[in-house]
């Protein structure tokens, strides 16, 4: 079954007087998907993201968001969609709930799913602590209750666990798993390569304005994995990596045989590796 597409960028570029911020930019965000768009600071994303939410003019292409031309989006669009950004927009003299209240009422919805979202985030029982005396964690979590209070059909992340302790991180991993299946779509930046393994469907890996990679993250790491080596941990507990040769798999189909082997993966780059090898740079630059 054909998943609706429900964000949609073909040939997209943006040109000013001394630059060109994108070049010929493609791709589509699908019902309940996450899209990774990855890049280093200066890649385009920024502009991107302004692109599709109607507040910058693309020089050339089209951008398509729920069926609506980018650049003739009205003010209802914005009751379908959902950004966390950074903490804007929360009032920090005023408690949890009454922040989350506010915005109830300017999108109608039910007292009862404030209380659903809260606990969907872990933040009930903080529900009357003021915004301002919260950790960061929880400002960010509060930010993201904020973001799909009205179950917005996309939801736009930047950055979303950048500077969070593990336990946190993991934490919005697993709510934001929960959102998809839920049939929401998730379009995130990050610069945490880990994150968009574990959470994209597909990644667009964006350099100087362009795309110079986009798909599965897995397909792309197996892609790119042209020095074919395996991990193998014996019972001693002995580490060793062995290349892809006829003269290896011999050693390994003996080490098999001879019950010594404790496992054994193989060892595909990641997508830090992949951007490395296309770009020559890191993407943490």
């Amino acid at each position: 079954m054909t998943q609706k597409v429900l964000l949609k960028l073909s040939h997209i570029s943006k040109r000013y007087k001394t630059e060109t911020a994108l070049k010929d930019i493609s791709m589509a965000l699908h019902e309940g998907e996450i899209l990774g768009f990855l890049g280093p600071s200066g890649a385009g994303k920024t502009t991107a993201i302004k692109i599709i939410t109607g507040q910058l003019r693309q020089t050339t292409g089209e951008a398509k968001l729920l069926d609506t031309d980018s650049a003739n989006i009205d003010a209802s669009i914005y009751e379908k969609i959902g950004v966390v950004a950074d903490n804007s927009g929360i009032y920090e003299k005023i408690p949890v709930w009454q922040n989350l209240s506010i915005f109830a009422k300017i999108w109608n919805v039910p007292k009862e799913r404030i209380t659903e979202v809260l606990q969907q985030v872990g933040l009930y029982e903080y529900r009357k602590k003021y915004a301002g005396k919260l950790s960061k964690g929880q400002m960010q979590r509060l930010v993201l209750a904020r973001a799909v209070l009205h179950k917005p059909r996309i939801l736009f992340l930047d950055e979303p666990t950048s500077g969070l302790d593990p336990a946190t991180a993991v934490s919005i991993h697993r709510m934001l798993l929960d959102l998809k299946k839920d049939g929401m779509s998730i379009f995130l930046t990050t610069h945490n390569m880990e994150e968009a393994e574990k959470l994209c469907d597909n990644v667009a890996l964006l350099f100087h304005g362009e795309i110079v990679e986009y798909g599965p993250p897995q397909e792309i790491c197996l892609k790119y994995n042209r020095n074919k080596q395996y991990s193998v941990r014996l019972e001693n507990q002995e580490q060793i990596t062995f290349a892809q040769t006829s003269e290896n798999i011999t050693k390994i189909a003996e080490l098999m045989q001879e019950n010594r082997i404790q496992s054994i993966h193989s060892c595909e780059p990641t997508l830090e590796d992949v951007f490395l090898q296309v770009t020559g740079t890191s993407l943490q630059s």
